[in-house]
């Protein structure tokens, strides 16, 4: 039997991130077999054919960081003006009352609102496991909604009552954790090209595990084959914790647990000085740079001119729903550009690199060779952007008006060839059932 096909064919521009970066005005992508078959102009195929006039076609955006389970505390009265430290306290008691159906749904929800903002990949960092709650439901939520997934098994070992921030009752026992991320890698990884689930492990953060955790999940990450990522470097507080506590700065606190290299990458890193940027470029280390989280909760402007112009690996995060609080992974890009607009001036950052960013800097920094580019031989991940409504009407440039003025919504979206959005709507899931799903826990919760 031939391999399905599907023609994107027709767009205003194909934005393929291709090594020469091209951008194809009049632009067709053949996808076969769930890869990238041909791009190209005047291409034809005897499959499905999308027309695409008026369309921008990007690759699949990629979610370096986020809290999928947050989805069920945004805009939570008390959290909503506070620092990262007086947030986390405000959030650790409610997040405390969550299972596997709040895990479940809302990761289903989270990652349908990343679908519907071009987002094909995304990474998520879950640090904590009351009443039962396991990574198999949101790995089980990720299949469901049909995007690729990279999440990681967090942890928290250091509570209250051993000089740590969140409450004992979230902590674990450090040899559980690492015995679950054995469980979990071994169930789930994938080392394949083409994988849709791989694993990564993820102790919290400086203030939440052992220095002994961190070094024990760096030799079981390598010895297993997957990636680690942690918090890193978020905000003054952050900084003023690791001099206080381990007596230096965050990335040299990094480098002698063994937290730098190649499959290691970083959320945040706001607070990176000259050497750490340094450090990480020379090492390989990623960054997952989340810039509306980073703004909501007043940590500053992170350094990421300095950081690419050093050669470190940067992606797009849109961090927790509860400190963002939304999900929208173009919208991240756009403030990405801003941010470094208002700290470095005008000609910071340009639309093209806020899209590298946000498609071919996320596959990088998840190790993703295989996504991030429209290019033969790709992975079929890729993102249809209407261009002929209201937010774009009078643009020039459609590339450049995709972040300059709009649309925050996706037309269509495709993960490995096959279709997850469709003219704007989920197609995978039952997204207005899940929604109210989603809001009987949420009133539950607040009850």
């Amino acid at each position: 039997m031939p391999e399905r096909e599907i023609l994107i064919r027709g767009a205003a521009a194909v934005v393929t991130m291709d090594g020469a970066r091209r951008e194809i005005a009049g632009g067709d992508v053949l996808l076969r077999g769930g890869v990238v078959a041909a791009v190209g102009q005047g291409l034809a195929s005897a499959g499905e054919v999308v027309v695409a006039a008026g369309c921008v076609v990007t690759p699949g955006f990629v979610n370096t960081h986020h809290h999928l389970y947050q989805t069920l505390t945004r805009a939570v009265p008390g959290g909503q003006d506070a620092l990262l430290f007086g947030w986390l306290k405000t959030l650790y008691p409610i997040w405390g009352r969550f299972g596997p159906e709040e895990m479940f749904v809302s990761a289903q929800v989270g990652l349908a609102e990343l679908a519907l903002s071009g987002c094909t990949l995304t990474s998520d960092h879950l640090y904590l496991y009351p009443n039962g709650a396991r990574l198999d439901d949101t790995i089980a939520a990720a299949a469901e909604v049909g995007l690729r997934f990279h999440p990681t098994r967090g942890a928290m070992s250091i509570g209250e009552s051993a000089g740590g921030l969140p409450p004992d009752a979230l902590v674990e026992r450090e040899a559980a954790i690492l015995e679950d991320c054995i469980r979990v890698v071994d169930a789930f990884h994938d080392p394949r090209p083409g994988a849709m689930v791989r694993m990564g492990l993820a102790p919290c953060s400086p203030f939440s595990v052992s220095q002994e955790l961190m070094r024990d999940a760096a030799l079981l990450a390598r010895d297993k084959g997957v990636m680690l990522h942690t918090h890193l470097a978020e905000n003054d507080e952050d900084i003023a914790y690791s001099l206080a506590r381990f007596g230096c700065r965050p990335g040299q606190y990094a480098e002698d647990l063994g937290w730098v290299g190649e499959d290691v990458w970083h959320a945040h890193c706001v607070k990176l000085d000259g050497s750490e940027i340094e450090l990480f470029g020379q090492s390989g280390t990623g960054v997952a740079h989340c810039p509306c989280s980073n703004c909501r909760l007043g940590s500053g402007i992170a350094p990421v001119r300095a950081m690419r112009d050093r050669g470190v690996k940067v992606g797009l995060g849109v961090d927790g729903s509860a400190s963002n609080d939304a999900g929208n992974l173009v919208g991240e890009a756009r403030m990405a550009m801003l941010l470094q607009r208002v700290a470095r001036g005008a000609d910071a950052m340009g639309v093209r690199e806020a899209l590298e960013i946000a498609t071919l800097g996320g596959a990088r920094v998840l190790g993703r060779q295989d996504c991030g580019s429209l290019e033969v031989g790709k992975r079929g991940d890729v993102a249809v952007w209407d261009l002929s409504g209201v937010d774009a009407a009078g643009s020039w440039d459609p590339v450049g008006a995709l972040l300059l003025c709009g649309p925050a919504r996706v037309r269509h979206l495709f993960v490995e060839g096959r279709q997850v959005v469709r003219d704007g709507e989920m197609v995978t899931i039952d997204l207005p059932r899940v929604v109210e799903r989603q809001k009987r826990l949420a009133a539950r919760l607040m009850g």
